[in-house]
């Protein structure tokens, strides 16, 4: 089919605004899959994601669509809608000539649906204002409408009001795509140029690139190079997404497909690098840089939150970094590196982009490839700078150098935006307060919805700011943040010891202001989660050296004076105090087996 008749498109909006729903309607009407095959959040593969009913990773679908008697070809892209995977929205963005922006009538718009509009302005995409869930009893129909029309500057006629559950006027939106959005505008005679914007390792055909083919055109059985790896490989399989991999015989300029790629290193193929042919007649691999240019790729993306993540077993260590590598190839915001902990073995300190992408990653590793692991507090990255004036980057406690040698810590801030009910601000205000946050600006979005603009210190807002918002807004409340800079701070590390020995993995840096708090909460959560033993087991937190807060785990007391009947009271004392000897001797040889929950109970407030 010509490339006049072929639209690229994906859906932005807010978590829970209906995107994968109205991608299922779009299946349904273009009958891409049969009624049979049918399901709820077909494009959402993992079950995870239908457990928690959000979309974790972007998902294409190619689908055939009849109008005034022109067969078209449309490119669906789903994409999340979670800030913490934003990254996935811009790399979609990039493969698309427009954009479906749908709101939610009974909530309107939300911090992330800016976020992704902003994104798609950012590219010249074609938007297509749609209003979801018209059918609810709460929905907001004319007051969401003003809010969008004043948004992008559209008049009410321009924006469709669909629900995606019963179907109602999805094929209006169906109708628009084909009209406003433009067809691609790649060259078929150019050299082949293929931006990788997703992959997934296959045992079979190993890694499969989800590309979007720019210009020229491209043949099963091709040789392959990658500019920006300098790799070469042979197509294994090439096809399209229906949205389960369909084989053709070629791609071309426009179309959105697979290419399997038969490489079984997982470094070799980035996600954002560019897929060209490679011909035997070149001399070297700098005529083909000159011959055939990059794509402007991805942003670098900048991991925000930090954990250090352990096999339990020390001999699971290998097959932990194979899991954590073919995850990074799906999952491209992913980053890690090798560390070791005297108490912990050998491990990997990981980056992520929030909270929520570090319990999607661990519960991965443990559903997908059957890990058992320990995850350390989570952190952000801290510049050090020591007396001597050199500056260094730490992304763990563990790290952190001798309080003696420090001059100063910088943390990482952010620009946090939060949009909420107008009667909310007072609560909302003061919970940001709480989290050391600057007020910068009130902006009204409608009467009675507002924006709240701060600064405030990332790692505020990553462990349960989110959750704490949504519990005295009622749900009602969401966010978007993004990086500013590093700033000064008067910053301390928190240890943690364990019947006196110190446990690295509950080491915190806190602010000096709220460490003895902090140190209170963490001892009295692990009274909770640490088994009870045969002896007392002494939980403190300390900072340099210092003791600030304690708990003690009582121990289990055999009842050493049951054969006793009467008789001196001497008799009693003496099988105590042997007691009492025994359990001091057993303190001594102790060793305290600290459960998963344990680590896990620390990381919530």
């Amino acid at each position: 089919m010509s490339q006049q008749n072929t639209r690229n498109f994906c859906i932005i909006a807010h978590i829970d605004h209906g995107k994968s729903t109205l991608a299922d309607r779009f299946l349904e009407i273009t009958k891409t899959v049969e009624d049979r095959k049918m399901k709820a959040q077909v494009l959402d593969k993992m079950d995870l994601e239908r457990e928690s009913g959000i979309t974790i990773k972007l998902q294409p679908a190619k689908m055939e669509y009849e109008l005034e008697g022109n067969k078209y070809i449309l490119n669906l892209i789903d994409t999340p809608g979670h800030v913490d995977f934003a990254y996935e929205v811009s790399r979609s963005l990039a493969a698309v000539e427009g954009a479906v922006l749908l709101v939610d009538a009974t909530q309107g718009i939300q911090a992330q649906t800016l976020a992704n509009l902003y994104l798609a302005m950012e590219q010249n995409l074609e938007i297509i204002p749609v209003i979801n869930k018209i059918d609810m009893p709460n929905a907001m129909i004319s007051k969401v409408s003003k809010e969008i029309s004043d948004l992008i500057g559209i008049t009410d006629k321009e924006i469709i009001k669909i629900s995606a559950k019963t179907g109602k006027n999805i094929e209006e939106v169906l109708k628009e795509i084909v009209k406003k959005i433009p067809a691609p505008n790649g060259e078929l005679k150019q050299p082949l140029r293929a931006l990788i914007f997703d992959s997934y390792f296959d045992s079979y055909k190993g890694v499969v690139a989800q590309v979007r083919i720019i210009d020229g055109k491209i043949y099963n059985g091709d040789q392959i190079y990658f500019l920006g790896t300098k790799s070469k490989s042979e197509i294994i399989e090439l096809g399209v997404l229906k949205p389960q991999l369909v084989k053709t015989g070629f791609l071309q300029a426009g179309d959105v497909g697979y290419i399997a790629t038969g490489l079984k290193e997982a470094g070799r193929c980035r996600v954002g690098d560019t897929i060209t042919i490679y011909n035997s007649s070149f001399k070297d691999e700098n005529e083909i840089g000159k011959l055939v240019k990059s794509l402007p790729g991805y942003k670098e993306v900048k991991p925000a939150v930090f954990a250090s993540i352990y096999p339990v077993e020390g001999d699971e260590y290998p097959k932990l970094r194979d899991a954590l590598e073919k995850l990074k190839l799906n999952d491209a915001s992913l980053s890690y590196e090798p560390e070791s902990s005297s108490a912990l073995g050998r491990g990997f300190i990981c980056g992520f982009l929030g909270m929520l992408h570090l319990e999607i990653i661990s519960e991965r590793l443990s559903r997908e490839y059957d890990m058992n692991l320990i995850i350390t507090t989570p952190s952000v990255s801290y510049i050090v700078k020591k007396r001597n004036g050199k500056e260094i980057k730490i992304f763990s406690p563990a790290e952190m150098p001798d309080p003696s040698h420090i001059e100063h810590i910088k943390e990482p801030w952010a620009k946090l935006e939060i949009i909420l009910p107008k009667d909310r601000i007072g609560s909302v205000m003061k919970l940001a307060e709480s989290s050391r946050a600057i007020y910068k600006s009130t902006n009204y979005l409608s009467e009675d919805r507002v924006i709240l603009n701060y600064e405030v210190p990332l790692i505020n807002i990553i462990v349960d700011f989110y959750d704490n918002l949504k519990s005295i807004s009622s749900g009602f409340a969401s966010i978007n943040y993004e990086l500013l800079e590093f700033r000064s701070g008067d910053l301390i590390k928190l240890d943690i010891l364990v019947a006196s020995e110190k446990v690295e993995a509950f080491s915190k840096i806190v602010p000096r202001s709220q460490s003895q708090e902090e140190g209170k909460r963490v001892v009295a959560r692990l009274k909770d989660s640490i088994p009870r033993q045969n002896f007392a087991i002494a939980l403190q937190a300390a900072i340099s050296g210092k003791i600030i807060a304690r708990e003690t785990i009582r121990p289990f007391r055999k009842d050493v004076t049951a054969k006793l009947y009467g008789g001196d009271v001497s008799r009693k004392r003496k099988l105590l105090e042997k007691q009492k000897k025994g359990k001091k001797k057993m303190k001594s040889f102790g060793k305290v087996e600290i459960p998963q929950e344990a680590f896990l109970s620390v990381l919530k407030k």
